[in-house]
Parts: structure tokens; C-alpha cells; sequence
């Protein structure tokens, strides 16, 4: 059998030719992908005799399960089930992109996740964990996309980078080959295994630690006017209910990649807290008396990945200056503007106080990104 070589992105008919590819892997054929990083020979992992003729391919003395290639970064919770915030942030963050991604699954998991696709449990996991990729390529993306069935890929261990420099043994085990040209990065991709709060880098490549500390970095903005009293006051105690779901002293929140800022639309910079939101925050065992006011910028709204306003005309002073900035920005309230207690009795100030935590408990405890 000799393999058609697509020039995928010059093909006349460009959907025409993706559609095939995707039939060839829905039926048990093996076709050619290339990813960000490599071109790999993909097949649907529910097919036996595809795991056979990739496991020869991959030809390693010691059999293991093959890494879950996604069209998505959501798909991956139907592997996973339940995760915590950090794989949900590592989720969020990193794909699609060249990690993969190698999480722990509870047992109960494996197995009915398993039994859905008719596999043994070892098909899918390496013991209580599974590897996941999300590949960032537009051509694997539309291919996968349109495949039911769980992707997988595969190779000889040999990290290729352009089509032609695909061995004849391989060829001649496929249908098709989508050659997109040569691949976006040098090196493989990076192996990060996710822990409960934290990740450790099993396989060097494309990202280094650097790099994956920045890219996993999760920064909540809130927004009021002045920045003296109800953002700082939610900043204090969205700080205070993050360190706790993580276990840390709030003080330490940032070394887990978590950072909790404020700023005003109309800030004096430098200013201290107003002395009631200070007195409040007290009553609730935090400290406002080392706050200063800060002024919004484009800086900080870029810098952030979720903003929340205390006012609909918060909100607007944010897009004002970053338009592009609508897809995470929203009242932290949703139904309504909350009341500025500026002027007010410390009693108002508690009022505030007990809402805005209200609210922040709800927001954050669907996930620290949105």
C-alpha cells in the first residue's frame, strides 16, 4: 500500500480533503497528522487492530498506553471526571499548545470511562493516570475534530518534523499523509505531570519551567472607582478564600501562580483605604491598613485573565481602554451594580463587606478561570 501525500494547506478542496481524513480514522485507518511539534501516525484508539499496527510502529520494549491526542482542551474531562482548580487552570492555560499533560483519575473513573469505550482500563491509563495532548494545529484540530472515537498517535521514536522525512516502512502502513508543511517548533513537546497544587516537568521540551510558570499564572482583578473600599475589600477576602481552598497562608497565595489584585476606574494613586472598608475588614479578621490605591490600566487589565466590577459603568471604564477585554470582564454581581458605601456608617460597610463575600464564594468556587 502507498500512502497519499496531501499538500493539505494547497489542496483545491480543502475541506473536502480534511473531511477524508477524518472517514479514513473513523473507519480504522491509519493517517498521518502533524501537530505543532511533530507529524505523527494517528488512529482511533477503540480499534484493536489500529493499536496493534501503532504499537509496532512506536515498536517500545515496554508496552504502555498511548497519549490521548484532543481536538479541544475541554474534551479532556470526559477522561478525567472530576479535577481541582489547578488542572483546571493547567487545562485552561497551557492548550492547546505543546504540553501534554499527564493527570491522576480515581479508580471509579477508570473504570467506567473504560467500559464506555468498550477498552480495558490499561488501554487508556498507565495506573491511576492517563497523558493527554491538545496540539495547536489547525489542520489536526479540523482532522480530529470531526472523530468521534478516542486519537491517538504514534511513531518510531523518531522526532519528525517535515513529511518527506517520514521513514517508507511508515508510509506504507497508512492511507493518507496531511503534509502541512514543516512543524511550527524544533523540539518535542513539554511532559508535565499535574499534582493537586502544584506540576512537575517529566520531559523537557518546547516550554521550560520558566516558561510554564508564567503560562500557568492566574491573575483577579477587581475594579470599583476609587480602589479605597469595595474592590480592596474583595481583594482581601478573595485572597483569604483562594489561600484556603489551596491549603497556603494567604501571604503565600502567589507562589502557588495565584495573584489577587484591584485598581479603581477613577483611583488617586496611592491613597489609603477608606477608614470604615479598614474597620470592616477588621471585624473579619483582614487587614486594609497597608493598602494603597492603584489606578486602572491597560496593563493591569491585560495582565489579568478574569476582572470583575463592582458597577455595569466599571465594567465600560475597562473596555474603554482594552476593548479586547470583553470576553473576561463582568459584574461580580451579575444581577445588579453594588452600592458604593462611601460616605457611610461602618454598619453599610459591613453590608457591603458580606455581599461582595457572598459573591466571591459563589464566582470562585465554579473555578479560578473562567
Amino acid at each position: 500500500m502507498q500512502a497519499q501525500i496531501v499538500q493539505i494547506l494547497n489542496a483545491p478542496d480543502y475541506p473536502q480533503e480534511i473531511q477524508r481524513a477524518a472517514e479514513l480514522l473513523a473507519a480504522g485507518k491509519l493517517v498521518v497528522l502533524p501537530t505543532e511539534t511533530v507529524y505523527g501516525v494517528a488512529g482511533v484508539l477503540t480499534n484493536a487492530e489500529v493499536r496493534s499496527s501503532l504499537a509496532q510502529i512506536r515498536g517500545s520494549a515496554k508496552p504502555k498506553p498511548f497519549t490521548i491526542h484532543l481536538a479541544r482542551p475541554g474534551d479532556a474531562l470526559q477522561y478525567l471526571g472530576e479535577t481541582n482548580d489547578f488542572a483546571r487552570r493547567a487545562i485552561h492555560k497551557l492548550w492547546p499548545g505543546p504540553v501534554g499533560l499527564v493527570f491522576d483519575v480515581a479508580e471509579a473513573r477508570r473504570r467506567e470511562v473504560a467500559s464506555g469505550l468498550g477498552l480495558e482500563p490499561g488501554d487508556l491509563y498507565d495506573g491511576a493516570s492517563i497523558t493527554l495532548r491538545c496540539p495547536d494545529h489547525p489542520v489536526f484540530v479540523e482532522v480530529v475534530g470531526r472523530v468521534k472515537e478516542p486519537v491517538v498517535l504514534s511513531s518510531s521514536g523518531q522526532v519528525v518534523q517535515r513529511a518527506g522525512d517520514l521513514a517508507e516502512e511508515m508510509l506504507s502502513q497508512v492511507e493518507m499523509v496531511c503534509d502541512a508543511g514543516p512543524t511550527r517548533f524544533s523540539k518535542p513537546s513539554t511532559l508535565v505531570r499535574v499534582k493537586e497544587n502544584s506540576y512537575e516537568i517529566v520531559r523537557g521540551g518546547v516550554y521550560d519551567e520558566r516558561i510554564i510558570d508564567r503560562l500557568l499564572r492566574t491573575t483577579i482583578l477587581f475594579v470599583c472607582s476609587g480602589n479605597t473600599c469595595r474592590s480592596p475589600m474583595a481583594e482581601a477576602m478573595a485572597r483569604r478564600y483562594l489561600a484556603g481552598r489551596m491549603s497556603v497562608a494567604p501571604e503565600d497565595l502567589e507562589t502557588k501562580g495565584i495573584s489577587v489584585t484591584s485598581a479603581g476606574s477613577f483611583a488617586m494613586p496611592g491613597a489609603r483605604a477608606a477608614a470604615p472598608a479598614v474597620e470592616t475588614m477588621r471585624t473579619m479578621g483582614l487587614d486594609l491598613s497597608r493598602h494603597r490605591s492603584r489606578a486602572l490600566s491597560v496593563e493591569l487589565i491585560h495582565q489579568a485573565d478574569v476582572i470583575y466590577s463592582m458597577s455595569q459603568s466599571h465594567a465600560k471604564a475597562v473596555l474603554s481602554l482594552a476593548p479586547g477585554a470583553a470576553d473576561k470582564v463582568s459584574n461580580l454581581d451579575p444581577v445588579g451594580d453594588i452600592e458604593d458605601p462611601i460616605g457611610g456608617e461602618v454598619a453599610l460597610y459591613i453590608e457591603v463587606a458580606e455581599r461582595i463575600k457572598k459573591l466571591i464564594e459563589q464566582r470562585l468556587a465554579q473555578g479560578i478561570v473562567p
